[in-house]
This record gives C-alpha cells, structure tokens and sequence, in this order.
C-alpha cells in the first residue's frame, strides 16, 4: 500500500499507520509558540486587531519573556501589514524595530508572518488584482529591514483567508460567491509566490513555512447533495498549496479560477520552483479541522476524528514536503490532554516515516473573540493560549514547557517517551 492510500485509507477506516514505511534518520524538532496577529475586517468595515485585542501590543517585552521562559525556541511574529505599510510604498517600521531587535537578540527563531487575514486600507482586500504586487513590495522591504529573518510565512492560512472572505461572507469583502472564492484565491497565491521571489532576493536562504488549515470533510448523511458538498470541500482544501506548490487543482476548482481570471501565464508562474528543499508546509489542525457537511453547505465538527496524523499525512502524501505543526490548541479545560493527543499524532507521523520539522502551541497569550471566529466584537476571551490576558500561565503552559524540556535536541524517534505526565486526570 502507498504512503497516500494508507492515509486515505485511515481517514476514511481509522486504520493504524505506525507500520507504513520504515522510519528515516530524524533531525530534532523545532518547538514553537506563536502571537495571535490576525487583523481582518468584520461585515461593516470595523477592523479586528488581535494584537491590540490581546494587550499585546503593549506588552510584547512580557509575551516575549513568556516565550523564553518557556523554553520555546521558536515564535511565530508578524506585525500588523496594514500599520507597517500604511500607502503605497511607505514603511513605518516603530511598530516593529524595537519587537524584532529584542527577538534577534534573544536567539529566538523568528517565523514571520507577513499576511495575516487582512490588508492595508489603500489595498481593496483579496479581490484586487493588484494585490500580489502590492504584498511582493512589502516582502521585500520587510526582508531588507530584518536580513537576519531566515523563516517566513508570506500569507498565512490562504484558503480560510479565501473561504471566510469570499465564500462565508465574514471577513474584509463579506462575499459568498464560489467564483470570488477563487478570485481570492487566484491572488493570494500569487502574492504568496511573488513574496517568496521577492523575500529570496535579500535572503536566499529563506525557509518558507506556509501554514495552512489542514481539514477533511465527511457527508452528514447518506444524500447525493451532502456528498457533492463534502467533495467539493475535499477538493477545495487542497486548492491554495495545490496553486503554490505547482500542482494542477482539481477540475472542479480549476474551473472556478478559470472563471476568476486564472490565465495559462498565472498557472507557468506558479509551477515555477522557489526555495527547492527549503519548504515546509504549516499544518494548523484543531479539533474543527474534521467536519460534516450537509447538502444545503451547512457544517457540523465531525463527531468522531481520524487525528492530525491521517489528515496533516495526507497533505504530506499529496506533495512530499516535510510538515511543520504550526498552529494546535483547544480551550484550557481540554488543553493539556488536547497537547498529549497532538504529540502522540506527531509520533504517529514520524513512525509512517512522515518528516516533522517542529511543532507549535498556538497562540502563547489567549484570543478574544475567536470563538466567533473573528465575526463579531463581543469581547469575549477564547482560553485557548498558553498564558491568560492576565499573563498567568494556564496548565498547559507547564506540560508544554515540560515537554520541550524533555524533547528538545533529540530526534522524534529517540522523544517518544516525552509525552509521559502529560494528560491531566
């Protein structure tokens, strides 16, 4: 059976896959935490600033501090594009000179977040053609500011950016259109690839580390309109690293870019290789990324879940890259068995021989609002963070320090025992 069959097949049957391919030589993970920087804008025009949200934009020097004392030896940071570019061409930088210097300073790893479900004012949100330029500018500005940044992700998450713009009608455009969805795919891919040239130029060396939503959709019941649905999502999920990555989408999808605008010179650019060897693909798993969809599209958490090893492998299977888990988290209630499960996942990985090059905790400080999914400005706190708004540690702060502690340096195979103590109860 082949790698990508297997995890069908385990998808589909929950079949074990520890047993798949014989286990390669493994280098030590990259442990990791990250700051929730989303700023996209709700039906009406307000704009959501996490950062702010969060108090975080006045307390980066203690979120910071968290992090080290943590152990984590990783960050996932990005200041807010729509402060740092605020007109076409104009960079101010005060909003992130003095955050990106304590990081070089401290030796964390930092992975930059470009473009994180939202644009500057001037930019008319994923459905101007002029994006991809526009984000290629500020990429390349970004990296000559910061040469010493080596990791980056140029647009995070671009198929929920797509799907919550242009198809749910929740965030900046507010459209629910197949054909928008597209549009806003066709650009964000585009930008992203034009970034990744732009940001190569200054650092040839660059890692790029695109995170994206792994998911995986299941028919509600036994209707020919809930299978249509759930395959159309199947193929959908797949459609913004099939677009960079150089892989052809699924027809159905290929025929909604077509529609978009999607030209044969788009399709040569994106198959073109950048960054050969030095692409990780960011798995953002939670416990919404398996679903069951109805045949009118509505959407339901699937009851029962294959895991972050049968969904975040097939995406490896599909394009051969190594993984890197850049976002996982669940409420503080369920945290600390929620991380127990993820590492067990991860070992999973690493026994169907599936390369895992790090694994985060998203995000260090708890959201407000998220459990909205960013729709509205209720204020309410999402406690799905390491530490509080009020900067106290959660219990699942000290598991995941614990279990850096115990894992870090040392290849996943030889970590396998980390995981001991983790769950609460």
């Amino acid at each position: 059976m082949g790698l990508a069959t297997a995890f069908a097949a385990c998808s589909r049957h929950g079949a074990a896959i520890e047993a798949l391919a014989p286990r390669r030589a493994a280098s030590p993970l990259l442990f990791a935490t990250g700051i929730e920087n989303s700023y996209p804008r709700m039906a009406g025009g307000a704009r959501v600033d996490e950062m702010d949200a969060s108090g975080h934009t006045t307390r980066w020097r203690d979120d910071f501090a968290l992090a080290r004392a943590i152990g984590a030896q990783a960050l996932r940071y990005g200041p807010a594009w729509y402060r740092t570019n605020p007109a076409p061409g104009r960079y101010d930088w005060s909003s992130a000179d003095e955050q990106m210097e304590w990081l070089r300073a401290s030796g964390i790893t930092v992975i930059a977040d470009l473009c994180h479900f939202g644009t500057p004012d001037w930019i008319g949100g994923f459905q101007d053609p002029a994006l991809p330029v526009h984000h290629a500018a500020y990429a390349r500005a970004f990296a000559r500011r910061y040469p010493w940044v080596r990791h980056y992700t140029p647009v995070n998450e671009i198929y929920v950016a797509a799907t919550f713009s242009a198809m749910f009608g929740w965030w900046n455009e507010c459209l629910t259109d197949r054909v928008a969805f597209a549009r806003a795919l066709r650009h964000l891919a585009l930008a992203h690839e034009l970034a990744v040239e732009a940001i190569l130029e200054v650092r040839g060396d660059a890692v790029i580390v695109q995170a994206e939503s792994v998911e995986h959709y299941e028919p509600a019941d036994s209707s020919a309109g809930a299978a249509t649905e759930a395959a159309f999502w199947n193929a959908a999920r797949f459609a913004a690293l099939d677009l960079t990555l150089g892989r052809t989408p699924a027809p159905e999808i290929r025929t909604l870019l077509d529609e978009a605008g999607m030209t044969t010179a788009d399709y040569a650019f994106l198959r073109e290789r950048r960054a050969a060897g030095r692409r990780w693909i960011g798995v953002d798993y939670y416990v919404t990324s398996e679903q069951v969809v109805r045949a009118d599209g509505g959407r339901a958490t699937a009851s029962k879940r294959a895991g972050l090893a049968a969904v975040a492998g097939a995406y490896h299977a599909r394009y051969g890259l190594p993984l890197f888990i850049t976002e996982t988290s669940r409420e503080s209630g369920h945290a600390v068995n929620w991380l127990a499960e993820q590492w067990d996942e991860v070992q999973r990985l690493a026994a169907a021989d599936v390369p895992v090059v790090g694994f985060t905790w998203f995000p260090l400080i708890d959201t407000v609002d998220w459990q909205h999914a960013l729709r509205v400005a209720r204020g309410d706190v999402d406690r799905i963070g390491l530490h509080g708004l009020d900067r106290r540690a959660h219990a699942v702060a000290s598991a995941y320090s614990a279990l850096i502690a115990s894992a870090s340096g040392r290849p996943l195979a030889a970590a396998s025992g980390a995981r001991r103590g983790l769950r609460a109860g």
